[in-house]
């Protein structure tokens, strides 16, 4: 399934019906008094927050989304009947914006979460609220009201404990498979990852936890290069980054140049996001060459609040003690 994370929606509550003006009518009698029944209500739109939708798509050709309108009201007192609710499911982690205002109106951050977007329109009185002592037959009634109508923009930021950060062909989706049940597609080329994996992590009965893998980044990721910047807003929620770092081909890229490219691509596209609780991950201990740059990045950031871990993707070198520093970082913060 295409993986769609924003989309844009007009929504549109059912108008209520009208009230209706009716008077009684028995055999042999003459007009008694007043018997028009109320309009039904309008349906309303509403978003509800589905653990089991992992995505935007289903929305991407419903441009425009109505709830019908309420029946109007009958003779005999017979009100009209209310419309049904249009119920609209997205994923956990859905930000609603009203696009015109461009203010957040929800943020659907839990699995049944619901939002109200679009009001129906309550139904118009009949003529039997309109009788009085001095009008016994009123042939007044009132219509229904409109139901709210608005263009939304609807943004998901995917809900994960850990997010995984790097340069692309650093072996994040080979940890991320490595340290849960997750098979994201692997293969040695960059960019490989082309949409957010999601991966679960069991470190005991009582300890899991979700880590999400985003594309990879390059220099200049925070002005529009590469894919980062599409999936970078998918780590804004996390409670910890992890930031991969790995050799490439030539064996001679610098892994603490390479880390202050992830940082600074980060501060540029979220000031508070390297100010989260931090780990480095260095991939590819199998490799002889990579103990030099370890050394490195301990003189560089061994002071510091961030832990740095060795780990081999291939050989699953490091594996456990990653998966126990996330946990870590995770419940006893």
């Amino acid at each position: 399934m295409k993986f769609v994370d924003e989309i844009e929606v007009s929504v549109k509550g059912g108008d209520g019906g009208n009230g209706m003006v009716a008077f009684r009518r028995e055999k042999y009698q003459p007009r008694m008094g007043p018997s028009g029944g109320d309009g039904g209500r309008g349906g309303s739109v509403i978003i509800i927050a589905d653990e089991n939708v992992g995505t935007l798509i289903d929305l991407r050709y419903k441009k425009n989304i109505a709830a019908k309108r309420g029946g109007h009201g009958q003779g005999n007192d017979r009100y009209g009947k209310g419309a049904d609710d249009v119920l609209i499911r997205v994923p956990v982690g859905t930000i609603v914006k009203d696009a015109d205002l461009d203010i957040e109106i929800g943020d659907l951050t839990e699995n049944g979460q619901e939002l109200v977007v679009a009001q129906g329109g309550s139904g118009g009185l009949g003529n039997i609220h309109f009788a009085t002592s001095s009008n016994q037959a009123p042939k007044k009634s009132t219509a229904g009201e409109t139901g709210e109508f608005k263009n939304l923009k609807l943004e998901l930021k995917l809900l994960a404990d850990v997010g995984l950060v790097g340069l692309p062909s650093v072996g994040k989706s080979s940890i991320i498979s490595k340290i849960s049940a997750s098979r994201p597609k692997i293969a040695s080329y960059p960019f490989t990852t082309l949409v957010p994996n999601l991966g679960v992590v069991k470190v005991s009965l009582d300890e899991s936890f979700v880590v999400a893998d985003i594309p990879g980044l390059i220099e200049n990721a925070s002005n529009g290069a590469g894919l980062g910047i599409q999936f970078l807003k998918h780590i804004q929620r996390t409670a910890v980054l992890a930031f991969v770092l790995a050799l490439d081909e030539t064996l001679e890229n610098d892994l603490l140049a390479d880390l202050n490219i992830l940082i600074k691509e980060l501060k540029n596209f979220d000031e508070e996001l390297p100010l989260k609780p931090a780990i480095i991950i260095i991939n590819k201990t199998d490799l002889p060459q990579t103990a030099d740059h370890i050394e490195i990045l301990k003189k560089e950031y061994g002071d510091s609040d961030m832990k740095i871990i060795g780990v081999s993707a291939f050989t699953g070198e490091g594996i456990d003690k990653l998966k126990r520093a996330f946990a870590d970082e995770i419940f006893n913060k």
